[in-house]
């Protein structure tokens, strides 16, 4: 199969990796860790989930293009996926919406493609990082984990803001 050409998109970047990534840990939180975490983690990420994220089947370490709603290109099948990562039939390739002419009558102008490197990391699926039983673990990519964790993040967000407006009513 032929490798896509990623220059031809208008937001396309080359990445170039010096260090490796390391998720950051809560200073608060990191005692709820186990020791061995770094070995669980890449177990649950490298052997359990091959590579892949277990909610939209994205590759780790590799540039996705994506439509930023989701909807990704799958290289290997050359497909289309949503963000469940079910394969569709209705877009065309990111090729052909390269090809497209905005602008003329009855065209629209092509969608934007984006190009994401993807990383994964181990969620909690509960949100208790105390809880390292595997099934509670899941090799997430960054944005089904952000989906995963968006209540969870109000939720903290809310009680921070409570807190502050606490703390200044006790000192006005």
């Amino acid at each position: 199969m032929k490798s896509l050409n990623h220059s031809r998109f208008l937001l396309s970047f080359r990445l170039l990796l010096t260090h490796r990534i390391v998720m950051p840990i809560a200073r608060e939180h990191r005692w709820l860790y186990p020791i061995d975490w770094r070995e669980l983690s890449n177990l649950i990420r490298f052997r359990r989930a091959k590579g892949r994220c277990e909610h939209c089947r994205r590759p780790h370490g590799r540039d996705v293009l994506h439509l930023g709603d989701g909807v990704w290109w799958d290289e290997d099948a050359a497909t289309w996926r949503d963000g469940q990562g079910r394969g569709l039939r209705r877009l065309p390739s990111p090729d052909e919406l390269a090809r497209a002419q905005p602008g003329l009558a009855g065209i629209d102008p092509p969608a934007t493609v984006r190009v994401t490197r993807v990383v994964l990391a181990s969620a909690h699926l509960n949100h208790d990082p105390g809880d390292n039983r595997p099934r509670n673990l899941a090799a997430l990519c960054q944005r089904c984990h952000m989906v995963h964790d968006a209540g969870e993040h109000r939720r903290r967000r809310w009680v921070n803001a409570f807190r502050v407006r606490a703390i200044g009513d006790l000192f006005a």
